[in-house]
């Protein structure tokens, strides 16, 4: 039953992520997947949830893959070390903070890999202002997305 409410969760999250925007860039809501799997599951469950993820982002965008699975693998991973761990005790604010760096970490990451092996996909201070964007628009969700454990 798990898997098939994440299944529905990710064919949502890329139904709505073309349909959404602010300004004209759209927020990452699959690094929020990503972010949520890493916060409930673990971190085991999110790398492979946020590399599937990724996996299908970079299948479906006809460039290289590799550069979204890295980088929603990574955000998993390090949403479930970085805010499950003994010394940081979860608060909205972190959950927003979180949120924003992490972002900030998936677009660095994809930007990097796809200058790095393929040809950049934009220039920097374009990739720079989007990716701050995102962080912006994916903030908000880190007041709703909580650890279990939380208060």
């Amino acid at each position: 039953m798990k898997y098939l409410q994440w299944a529905a969760a990710a064919f949502l999250v890329f139904f709505l992520q073309g349909r959404i925007s602010v300004l004209g860039i759209t927020p990452d809501l699959t690094a929020l997947v990503a972010f949520c799997a890493g916060i409930r599951q673990g971190e085991t469950r999110g790398l492979f949830t946020g590399m599937v993820i990724g996996g299908l982002q970079d299948g479906m965008s006809l460039s290289i893959i590799g550069p979204n699975l890295l980088g929603k693998g990574l955000v998993g991973y390090f949403s479930s070390s970085f805010l499950s761990g003994g010394m940081l005790r979860w608060t909205p604010v972190l959950g927003i903070v979180a949120v924003s760096l992490l972002t900030l970490l998936d677009n660095t990451t994809v930007f990097f890999a796809r200058s790095l092996f393929d040809r950049p996909p934009a220039a920097l201070s374009t990739a720079v202002f989007v990716s701050v964007m995102q962080a912006i628009l994916n903030a908000p969700a880190g007041l709703c997305i909580r650890p279990p454990h939380a208060d």
